[in-house]
């Protein structure tokens, strides 16, 4: 990326728009935006951003259904999906299909500020490429300068949020680690005792990663969390 990152807010809600508009462009990002779902559309075609900020409920549509048909855009475009505090079904469905982050509604504009900042952290969107070794497992490599998983010669398509979360086994295997402790690494925040995000990205990040070989890359430890259960070989990066 270079320049400030472009950001798209899709609410059909013009005071959250301007709000958001105003209060990004003043964080240093390029903030366009969009009021329902075919200017949605219309502004990705035109101009892919960085990330969008989506919110669920839209007057011709669904936040989850634009999440949902983004899947096959490349590059992938990071998406936080905006919910209503009581919408928990949405969030859970909304990262399953692929949503980097949500946050819920009211919220404050730091917060979505420092959200999307770790987004795109992890996207690999705001800093450049460092030195790495790469990681193996399973059958599988892991190249972290580049965030990608490859098996046989070919790329594991893993969101941002999921590709944080095994580089947090990677780098400490055969730990068991607590959702609670998974969550502030990958995402940042404390856990709240209603929140299923780290259930639902393991849910995914292991049936991506699961093969006739190693069916079981990770272990759930009752009261404990999860476990990387098979071994890890580091790699170091070449000359």
């Amino acid at each position: 990326m270079t320049g400030n990152p472009h950001i798209l807010v899709v609410d059909d809600d013009a005071e959250i728009r301007s709000l958001l508009a105003r209060y990004l462009g003043g964080q240093g990002f390029r903030v366009t935006t969009a009021q329902d779902r075919r200017e949605c559309l219309a502004r990705v075609a035109d101009a892919p951003p960085d990330l969008i900020v989506l919110d669920v409920m839209l007057p011709d549509g669904t936040g989850l259904e634009i999440c949902r048909g983004l899947q096959d855009q490349r590059p992938r475009i990071p998406v936080i999906l905006l919910t209503a505090l009581k919408e928990d079904v949405d969030r859970i469905v909304g990262l399953e299909i692929g949503a980097d982050d949500y946050l819920g509604k009211p919220f404050n504009p730091r917060e979505l500020t420092a959200r999307i900042r770790a987004v795109l952290r992890r996207s690999g969107g705001d800093e450049p490429p460092q030195p790495a070794g790469s990681y193996l497992f399973a059958g599988f490599r892991v190249l972290p300068d580049q965030r990608r998983v490859v098996a046989g010669g070919a790329d594991i398509d893993l969101t941002g949020a999921e590709f944080d979360l095994l580089m947090a086994f990677l780098v400490r295997p055969g730990r068991v680690l607590s959702r609670d402790l998974l969550l502030d690494l990958t995402q940042g925040r404390d856990r709240d005792p209603l929140d299923r995000s780290i259930d639902v990205l393991m849910s995914r990040l292991r049936r991506k990663l699961a093969t006739d070989a190693v069916p079981a890359v990770f272990k759930t430890v009752r009261n404990g969390g999860y476990q990387l259960a098979v071994p890890v070989a580091v790699e170091a990066p070449g000359p």
